[in-house]
């Protein structure tokens, strides 16, 4: 019988760290407001824990991501931010999905936990720009019949979360880069919220860890496909010798 992989096996020092004190921050904010709604923290703490395994190109955050979508959805409902609901269960969900699939089927090498690093293309291009725009103008009008809070800031998000899962699914380093403006957005939308609710502060303090946390994710994607292209040429070299 085949032994279970522990991936926090896998973090190293400064993983542990960025991963403890992001959890920290988020407790800390929940109980200086003393929220009560343990349904954001729970969605925080999932969310947070899904980006330091993604950073890694590990399969086990997207996991973790679907389980973060499913709670985000009913924290974002219970609000009135409908668009946000929408956009995890009828986007990020599905999106993670393929792209947790696509993760697994495509391992950077044999028995390796990490996925091969993807390339974008112009044909990826003709594909994402019309795509985005069609689906962010359905919602914009899908949003507004539900008289979804702040609206124009959610139409926002559904363009850059689009533009962050379309990347994801193809493994490809710029999806960060889309996650980050993407927090940009949450964290100002998360922090209308809070005017009107302050229980919502460790949300809007969670986006702007998961904004450091993406920044990290960025960077070491970066650097492995630096590697990647590395190796891929050192064997082409020996090839030709």
């Amino acid at each position: 019988m085949k032994k279970l992989r522990n991936p926090f096996k896998s973090l190293n020092i400064f993983e542990w760290i960025l991963w403890t004190c992001s959890l920290g921050a988020i407790i800390a904010s929940f109980f200086a407001v003393g929220s009560g709604d343990y349904a954001n923290l729970a969605a925080s703490m999932l969310g947070v824990t899904s980006l330091i395994f993604a950073a890694k190109g590990d399969a086990f955050g997207l996991m973790i991501m679907l389980v973060f979508s499913l709670t985000y959805s009913f924290v974002s409902f219970s609000f009135g931010y409908y668009g946000e609901m929408i956009i995890y269960l009828g986007m990020q969900l599905p999106c993670c999905t393929v792209s947790l699939v696509n993760w697994l089927r495509n391992p950077s090498d044999k028995g390796s936990a990490e996925v091969k690093i993807g390339k974008f293309n112009k044909k990826h291009l003709a594909v994402l720009i019309p795509l985005a725009a069609v689906i962010t103008t359905a919602f914009y009008f899908i949003l507004q019949a539900f008289n979804t809070a702040n609206l124009i800031v959610s139409t926002v998000s559904v363009a850059t979360s689009f533009v962050a899962l379309y990347l994801m699914a193809l493994r490809i380093p710029a999806y960060a880069i889309a996650f980050i403006f993407n927090d940009i957005v949450l964290i100002v939308l998360w922090s209308l919220a809070c005017t009107e609710n302050l229980g919502y502060l460790p949300l809007a303090v969670s986006f702007g860890i998961f904004l450091i946390n993406d920044t990290y994710t960025f960077i070491c994607w970066t650097k492995r496909k630096k590697r990647a292209e590395e190796k891929a040429n050192a064997e082409t070299c020996s090839d030709k010798i």
